[in-house]
């Protein structure tokens, strides 16, 4: 109510809706203006830590949030938000930073041997793994709610403070667990005073490390799948030498495993984090070291699969999908357990007569003519492109999909960083084509031949040339529903398997075992021409659109992988039968008979 006797009611109104709209508007402008500026301080402070990151030893990474009770290194407080050193463990909160960056030494990937000749420990103070337990009394450590206990960054020793000496009369350090996988940095410093660089002269230092010793390379892609590779490259540096893990979007695969030439030959291992496209970027760099004459270098592979679809992970035993489910230090377990085998590599060539639509993602050779072999994502002229095939080819509905579900990524790739979110937008699209069937009539526009033989096509609307077991995200495409005799696959058999679907609900059908696939056959060579219009084409789930043309698939070859059969999937238990004239893997695709000798 207006106090003042001589104001008019519509003026005392008037100045109270003023009033209450410049403190509403002051209520929102404020917090708004704070939030900018905390933003551009942040913004402003993570990219000043980013460069002061990037010229440290260490291997620092920032939190806004510690996920366990942590303790500054420097000053013993505790701390909320920090940095924390993913090599060594060292913890610093922001204050103290650059004092720990200068008085806490990181791990040295290269040094030499103590004058005694043993492996010394490394220890850092503080903030050890939880449920860890001291080496001396077996007591748990990290009890107390203060920095203290230590832990050695390279066997991962845990001892309580007052255990100290007792521990430093036990003896040395050997490296822990995974001494075969490791890379010790006494091996580095010897590698670099050779003179005469020559893998006998490798083989005798490597007598230093064991007769066992198998040193793995991590090589991972922190873009697959569900962005899972930033955080295990930092598990896996702290556990293995830093030198032996490797960030694809910073180093690419040809210069990382360059690192396999300055190690025994035949001992490497290399671990790939990421999905079935990681992999193959991964074999051909692998390729490209026979062309450099490093044969005897080449190391063999195995899978962490981070991806969307992870067949190939799956058809060697590594399962469908990793997303935390078992620690790291298991997964290096499982590596020294591994089996060698010898799988298939197929060489796709692909003759356009006319107009190459799209560049596909996965490695390729183009013709003499186009300066570096370079391709815009439009239309070009080309008149030949060579691929390199490890798991399956197709052409029709499954690899519209593919197309859609990469073009709509490419667009937005922030909202696909679930493995989840991949596989529903990957089903949307194939309803989408259960209704428009845009593949429809493939087999009046498409000629196969097998071995060279004209094969007489039923009515379909897609043809899939599989290398491997599994096909999709997990099916066993040539099995099919598993209630028809059908002729045994293996991964280094030198033949493919061409099937055919009826469309996008026939592919459904297969995947969740209600139909079996139309089996056109093996062979050794497949060659199929496109005679007219624009078809959607894949390999290894990286697609294209292609206009007409001849592809001839045939045998590249054979690369050596680790087979893990100590796991299977959930439809695997009641589906062995000891009738069959070949046993199958656990994951649908026989092995070759017995390991291969680690010296192939």
């Amino acid at each position: 109510m207006c106090r003042g006797g001589d104001e008019a009611p519509d003026d005392c109104g008037s100045r109270e809706e003023w009033t209450l709209l410049f403190w509403t508007s002051l209520a929102v402008i404020v917090p708004v203006i704070i939030t900018l500026w905390c933003s551009a301080q942040s913004s402003k402070r993570k990219t000043h830590m980013k460069d002061f990151f990037r010229k440290s030893k260490h291997g620092w990474r920032y939190t806004d949030l510690f996920n366990k009770p942590t303790y500054c290194c420097v000053c013993a407080q505790h701390i909320l938000r920090g940095a924390f050193c993913d090599c060594c463990g060292v913890c610093a909160d922001e204050q103290c930073l650059r004092r720990a960056d200068r008085s806490l030494s990181c791990k040295e990937i290269m040094a030499p041997f103590s004058p005694d000749g043993a492996v010394e420990h490394r220890w850092v103070r503080g903030n050890v793994p939880l449920a860890s337990y001291c080496a001396v009394c077996k007591q748990q450590c990290g009890t107390q709610p203060k920095l203290c206990d230590f832990r050695c960054v390279w066997c991962q020793t845990t001892v309580h403070d007052d255990c100290m000496d007792a521990q430093e009369d036990a003896g040395q350090c050997d490296l822990g667990e995974f001494h075969d996988l490791i890379i010790p940095p006494h091996y580095l410093y010897l590698v670099n005073k050779l003179r005469r660089r020559h893998p006998d002269e490798y083989s005798k230092l490597a007598a230093s490390c064991g007769s066992g010793w198998t040193p793995v390379l991590v090589l991972a892609n922190t873009r697959s799948g569900n962005n899972m590779g930033e955080a295990l490259l930092g598990e896996f540096r702290t556990l293995l030498n830093p030198v032996q893990v490797f960030d694809l979007s910073v180093l690419t695969p040809s210069k990382a495993l360059q690192l396999c030439t300055l190690l025994p030959p035949g001992s490497v291992r290399v671990l790939v984090c990421g999905g079935d496209g990681t992999v193959g970027w991964v074999l051909d760099a692998i390729d490209a070291m026979k062309l450099k004459g490093q044969d005897q270098f080449m190391p063999r592979v195995t899978i962490l699969p981070l991806g969307t679809g992870n067949d190939l992970s799956n058809t060697l035993g590594w399962g469908a999908g990793y997303a935390g489910e078992i620690p790291v230090e298991q997964v290096l377990r499982n590596i020294l357990d591994a089996e060698v085998v010898k799988m298939d590599r197929w060489k796709v060539q692909v003759a356009s007569k006319g107009l190459y639509f799209r560049k596909p993602k996965v490695s390729w050779i183009c013709c003499p003519g186009l300066v570096g072999g370079a391709l815009d994502s439009q239309e070009a002229a080309c008149p030949l492109q060579v691929l390199s095939m490890n798991n399956y080819f197709s052409v029709g509905p499954d690899a519209l999909m593919a197309l859609n579900f990469h073009a709509h990524r490419e667009k937005t790739p922030s909202f696909f960083s679930s493995r989840i979110i991949n596989k529903a937008v990957y089903f949307l699209y194939g309803t989408k084509d259960c209704l428009v069937q845009e593949c429809k009539d493939l087999d009046k526009r498409i000629e196969l031949d097998l071995d060279g033989e004209r094969v007489t096509l039923p009515s379909l609307e897609g043809i899939i040339v599989c290398n491997i077991g599994y096909w999709g995200g997990g099916c066993r495409l040539w099995e099919g529903m598993g209630d028809e005799p059908c002729p045994p696959t293996r991964l280094d058999d030198g033949l493919l398997e061409v099937v055919g679907v009826f469309g996008s609900f026939h592919c459904a059908q297969i995947q969740v075992k209600l139909a079996n696939p139309i089996r056109l056959g093996q062979a050794h060579t497949v060659r199929l021409v496109l005679k007219s219009s624009k078809m959607p084409m894949q390999v290894d789930g990286e697609p294209w659109a292609q206009g007409p043309c001849t592809i001839t698939i045939t045998h590249k070859t054979q690369t050596l992988m680790l087979y893990h059969s100590a796991e299977q999937t959930d439809d695997d238990d009641d589906e062995s039968s000891a009738s069959e004239t070949e046993s199958p893997t656990p994951h649908g695709s026989p092995k070759p008979q017995g390991p291969v000798s680690a010296q192939a």
